[in-house]
């Protein structure tokens, strides 16, 4: 096995920002909702509040959210560990989520380049790097991450390259190699996720990751299609889908 983050055994279901059936995204009550029905595979988005804290938050902006004006980036952590965004939800710092769910893998998307090098300092900090994967919409990011992180990163390629990848016919690329999976939506412009993509990522060692996938048809449709996770806000939803087909197994209490 090349990256310890995916040492689950497929398909692997992913809980899209903790889900959001009973609490709000991005949470500690949202991702320990996700826990207690097994999941063990949780997505987040970090931005840097203006002292330089890491925080588990999608939105550059607060009005989403929090229903507040104002950025991430203007925000001092003091400022925004007070904010309420319903029921005593708070926004976390990654910090906290990695150190109260040790157990846990975290696929990590670092949502702005000033979020690159406190990351890289934090999981170094934590010895966390085996147990994350990194994704983002910046390929700069990414590889920025690989540099500092090391092979032992796992990692999905950033939009330049796979477009590169998909127009290149499916062609084996060195390139490639250094990523432990694809995750990309099952469609989007004209490209549309084909058997013949997948078995070529398969070829290279690539494990296939989908978002955000809500709908029980179009799981099970990707699901026979043979990927390898899927991520969904309807945490509850999914995991009765793979009860279904038998292919759901809560992860071990300890993942080494």
């Amino acid at each position: 096995m090349r990256f310890s983050y995916l040492d689950a055994a497929p398909p692997i279901a992913i809980s899209h920002r903790g889900g959001n059936e009973v609490a709000p995204e991005n949470t500690a009550a949202a991702f320990e909702h996700s826990l207690s029905l097994g999941y063990r595979y949780l997505e987040t988005d970090v931005h840097l509040s203006s002292d330089g804290i890491l925080v588990a938050f999608h939105d550059a902006d607060l009005a989403r959210i929090a229903g507040l004006p104002g950025s991430i980036n203007d925000q001092t952590w003091d400022v925004l560990q007070m904010i309420d965004l319903g029921d005593g939800n708070r926004i976390p710092t990654l910090a906290e989520l990695l150190v109260s769910f040790p157990d846990a893998r975290f696929n990590i998307d670092p949502k702005a380049d000033n979020t690159v090098e406190p990351l890289a300092d934090l999981l170094e900090e934590l010895g966390a790097v085996d147990r994350v994967g990194i994704g983002s919409f910046d390929d700069a990011r990414i590889s920025r991450l690989q540099e500092r992180l090391g092979p032992g990163l796992c990692t999905s390629p950033g939009p330049a390259e796979l477009f590169a990848y998909i127009s290149a016919d499916v062609k084996p690329t060195v390139a490639f190699a250094t990523h432990g999976c694809l995750q990309i939506p099952p469609r989007f412009g004209q490209f549309e996720l084909s058997a013949g993509l997948l078995g070529s990522a398969h070829d290279l060692g690539l494990q296939v990751h989908v978002w955000t996938i809500n709908e029980p048809a179009q799981m099970l449709e990707l699901l026979d299609l043979g990927v390898d996770a899927v991520m969904t806000d309807r945490v509850a939803v999914l995991k009765d889908v793979l009860i279904e087909r038998d292919q759901w197994s809560p992860y071990p209490e300890k993942l080494t």
